[in-house]
């Protein structure tokens, strides 16, 4: 009771703030994001994503390198695909020597050490744009699953240390994980995109990767925006399916969802602060209107302060370089 008691008294100096400080954000948190494209020589900025690129394998090891450098322990791969390789069931996914599994290899030469995750979903490699195979312009969910599946028995052989199924299609976590199992990739982990809403937070990712849907939207298995006990029950069945990791995405507009699933499961939880939350700080910056490093920390810090254990971020190397 004031005045006996004064909270302001730990707020006086930096030191005491410090000492008392709750929350605390380090390189050990981030997970980086990688644009990979065909071709050499290639270092191609994303317009709406300014200071972010695409890169061939030849400058890939480099960049890895440089994260290595940095602190930065761990990446998420995503592969641009042609569009003369793009067909309905995702064959080009299942190519031992395609991009994905080509950059895995580049990734792990360079730092052996560097933790890889690939993403695995159909949009990518679909000539329809989306996450699964389509059959009467609906997405099916167990045809996709077995390719899925496939597609992450691939990225172990090419030596990815997990997989991220980023589709949100029902079983797939389970399809994979016996898949995994069968052919003795029995330490290769699963990161499930578990929480993954139906955003319009996604657009420069799909410029990035020229996988915007060719029809219709993701509504049919991405989650609606507007649940919030769902993402708790599509969270413990991936779980339950052998997820080893769990996923919110996106990050700033469900910090809720974050914190609903760190008072309920104890398995580590990942927050993707995505396309449209960087391509917005970026541009306010720009402007003059926000400050960009603080309100990139205060945003950092959001996700772990809600209860994120791992955040995919692409201001990793801003805060790593600001460090």
């Amino acid at each position: 009771m004031f005045p006996l008691q004064r909270n302001r008294r730990l707020r006086t100096s930096k030191a005491i703030r410090s000492l008392v400080q709750e929350n605390t954000i380090s390189v050990n948190d981030f997970l980086v994001p990688l644009f990979v494209v065909e071709g050499n020589g290639i270092k191609e900025e994303i317009a709406s994503m300014p200071n972010y690129f695409r890169y061939s394998l030849d400058l890939l090891s480099a960049e890895v390198k440089e994260l290595w450098h940095l602190g930065l322990k761990s990446v998420l791969v995503f592969v641009k695909v042609p569009d003369n390789l793009k067909d309905n069931k995702g064959t080009e996914a299942l190519n031992p020597e395609g991009l994905m599994q080509r950059a895995i290899k580049t990734i792990k030469d360079a730092v052996p050490e560097m933790l890889v995750m690939t993403d695995v979903a159909l949009d990518p490699y679909s000539s329809y744009g989306h996450d699964g195979i389509v059959e009467n312009n609906y997405v099916v969910n167990d045809p996709t699953t077995e390719v899925l599946a496939n597609m992450s028995l691939s990225h172990a052989q090419a030596g990815a240390d997990f997989v991220a199924p980023s589709d949100m299609m029902d079983g797939r976590i389970e399809t994979i994980r016996m898949a995994l199992e069968e052919h003795n990739f029995v330490n290769t982990g699963i990161m499930s995109y578990s929480a993954k809403y139906a955003s319009a937070f996604y657009g420069p990712f799909r410029d990035a990767l020229d996988s915007a849907p060719g029809f219709g939207d993701k509504k049919t298995y991405q989650m609606d925006a507007s649940n919030r006990k769902e993402a708790i029950t599509e969270t413990l069945l991936d779980i339950q399916e052998g997820a080893d990791i769990v996923m919110v995405k996106p990050g700033l507009c469900y910090l809720d969802i974050v914190r609903d699933l760190s008072n309920e499961i104890e398995t580590p939880i990942a927050v993707y602060q995505v396309s449209g939350e960087y391509a917005m700080l970026k541009a306010a910056a720009e402007k003059g209107w926000l400050d960009h490093d603080s309100v990139m920390l205060e945003q950092l810090m959001a996700f772990k302060r809600a209860g994120a254990s791992i955040i995919a971020s692409y201001f990793a190397k801003d805060f790593a370089k600001l460090l």
